[in-house]
């Protein structure tokens, strides 16, 4: 069973909430859902859209057995629009296509769904063209927003849906979840910044990418205390370069912790790498190619004229 097909306990709320409204035919036609897709945003998206076109809705949810859920579970449901970014970006001609599509009649004679993914990816364009939407969407339309990061959409956009009450889990209940599905007796919720939420690092440990990652601390710390880059840090690759800066600013972070009697002003210099390392992680997200090798040099030998500097002050 893979982590998209697992139960996942925090997601029964919001769901049985979701066919609430639909039952007491109170639901708004801009449904907002600001829970990133590795703690299941997604798939809790998914759910609301399936359950909106059941034609045949139980107070559990959708029935599975009716026509529009036979559609849904095939991939094809006519009435169903999953948008998904175009590259880094959703574009302006995606939503208006979008749009297009949702002024026909429901050919189920239901809902017309449209879920996005990501939406905090709508360039400005996009968003401005989706408010549109949102202000006059038609009868039977229900838009659904399921975001990563809420901070980034357009006030405007926020404003115009309805916030679907999920929460993104904590440390301990995440640890639990995770030691219900694997017989590991090691914490892997150690990184769970890096790969996005418990679902991708539970992918991360059955694909055998989890050793990989932990590995990469090692060699973190190794080339920190060495002053030069160790073992994986010498071939990192484009598809390694945000995880590894990501395990960085972790390490940086772990050693502030153990070390209490770490100056104040060296305590602040390594804070202000850590800044510049996460700063770099998100901007290599979005840009094309470095060197990512002599980029993980620098930040070892910024570690280094820190660590040297204040030892002589």
């Amino acid at each position: 069973m893979t982590s998209q097909a697992l139960p996942l306990p925090w997601l029964e709320q919001p769901k049985a909430k979701f066919v609430e409204l639909i039952k007491q035919q109170r639901l708004a036609h801009g449904q907002l859902v600001g829970l990133p897709q590795g703690y299941g945003g997604l798939l809790l998206a998914q759910s609301m859209a399936r359950a909106a076109l059941c034609s045949s809705l139980l107070s559990s949810g959708p029935c599975g057995f009716c026509k529009s859920c036979q559609l849904f579970e095939a991939g094809n449901h006519p009435d169903f629009y999953h948008l998904v970014a175009d590259g880094k970006q959703i574009k302006v001609d995606q939503i208006r296509e979008l749009s297009e599509k949702l002024q026909a009649s429901a050919q189920q004679g239901g809902y017309r769904v449209a879920l996005i993914s990501q939406s905090e990816r709508m360039n400005t364009a996009a968003a401005n063209a989706l408010l549109k939407t949102l202000e006059e969407p038609g009868a039977k339309t229900l838009l659904i927003l399921q975001t990563d990061s809420p901070a980034k959409l357009m006030p405007t956009v926020i404003s115009r849906c309805q916030k679907v009450e999920a929460r993104v889990v904590g440390g301990q209940e995440v640890r639990q979840w995770l030691k219900q599905q694997l017989n590991a007796e090691e914490d892997i919720a150690w990184c769970l910044s890096v790969v996005g939420g418990p679902l991708p690092l539970l992918d991360a440990w059955h694909e055998g990418r989890y050793k990989h990652l932990l590995a990469m601390r090692k060699d973190w710390q190794l080339s920190l205390s060495s002053g030069h880059l160790c073992a994986s840090l010498l071939t990192i690759s484009e598809e390694q370069i945000v995880d590894a800066l990501k395990i960085l600013y972790l390490v940086l972070h772990q050693g502030l912790k153990r070390d209490r009697e770490m100056s104040p002003f060296m305590r602040m210099d390594i804070v202000d790498l850590a800044n510049q390392v996460m700063q770099q992680a998100h901007q290599l997200s979005l840009m094309a190619s470095v060197n990512y090798t002599g980029l993980c040099q620098k930040f070892v030998l910024q570690y280094a004229k820190i660590v040297k500097c204040r030892s002589i002050s």
